[in-house]
């Protein structure tokens, strides 16, 4: 018997697959014959988008209060009260008008235009300002007069636009309040005043405080003659415009958390050198001190002064 030792050396089976050697399959699947440029490419999975809503494609306007967004369709169609916190939002004098009125025979006081006579100059000239505000609103002056129709009831109407340079009372206004008293007095039926301003106009310096004075003066032939003369305090009414026309009415309304005064907060707690909290300066606060006689929400606006209005004027068959 041979011992050769070579002849019983095993030799390893070739077809058994050796666990060090690089398998011929790559990762991805590719074979290594495959160029990378020949492999498969996965496609483009398309994203699903939400359809925007009508917030994202009309325009809207973020409430104050609760900052959600609204759309000015559905503001205009809520009356400006956010549909979602019950916040009333400022409305322009015009747009107030005619949401009131049901007919609009005619305007006043167009023909009044504001003068420059202290030639005031602040940080902007005095004739600047009024042009920026009047590009800015599209109104002549902060004060707007309508007469026309409410229901049955023939009636002036009166309202402050608060962008006009924050509504505030100059020669122009008192000059269109007056001619509005003097249209409600000839004519014999009420006078509506929306009030919404920052006070006197101090370009026009001694002249803007005579207007208290005149506008106090007509109120009083009103009262005399025995024609209504209603006023809604919206936010906010400071200064000289709540120191006269605005708190001379025969009723006084106010919309929800309206800010009115003379002196404002801040003024206020600077002097007495304490802090005041809400609701100091609301219209609740107010209706508790007696200065308001009711706080009425704007979709029950329209109905209740027009059920004061024909109280007062004594038609028949009216539920006060």
């Amino acid at each position: 018997m041979a011992n050769n030792m070579t002849d019983t050396i095993i030799k390893p089976d070739m077809t058994t697959p050796n666990h060090t050697e690089k398998s011929n399959a790559e990762p991805n699947g590719n074979t290594a014959g495959q160029s990378w440029f020949n492999r498969p490419i996965p496609g483009i999975k398309q994203q699903l988008t939400a359809p925007l809503t009508a917030v994202e494609t009309e325009p809207s306007t973020k409430c104050s209060n609760c900052h959600s967004m609204i759309t000015n369709t559905a503001l205009i169609f809520n009356c400006y009260v956010c549909p979602h916190c019950d916040h009333h939002l400022p409305m322009s004098a015009r747009e107030r008008l005619n949401w009131l009125l049901d007919q609009v025979d005619g305007e006043l006081g167009q023909q009044f235009t504001a003068k420059d006579p202290l030639r005031f100059v602040d940080s902007k000239p005095y004739p600047q300002r009024m042009t920026e505000a009047q590009d800015k609103t599209g109104e002549s002056e902060a004060l707007i007069v309508l007469y026309g129709k409410l229901r049955n009831l023939d009636v002036v109407t009166c309202a402050f636009d608060f962008r006009f340079m924050g509504g505030s009372m100059g020669s122009v206004v008192g000059d269109r309040f007056v001619q509005a008293a003097e249209k409600a007095l000839a004519d014999k039926v009420p006078l509506v005043c929306f009030a919404a301003s920052g006070g006197a106009r101090m370009q026009e310096g001694l002249l803007s405080l005579m207007q208290m004075a005149r506008t106090a003066a007509a109120i009083e032939r009103l009262r005399i003659a025995g024609v209504p003369y209603i006023v809604i305090l919206t936010n906010p009414v400071y200064g000289g415009v709540t120191a006269s026309l605005a708190m001379l009415g025969d009723i006084h309304l106010a919309e929800p958390k309206a800010m009115i005064g003379f002196a404002g907060k801040r003024v206020i707690e600077q002097t007495v050198r304490e802090t005041l909290e809400e609701p100091f300066q609301r219209a609740e606060f107010l209706l508790e001190h007696g200065v308001v006689d009711e706080v009425v929400h704007r979709h029950q606006m329209i109905d209740t002064i027009y059920r004061l209005l024909a109280k007062l004027s004594r038609m028949p068959n009216v539920d006060a």
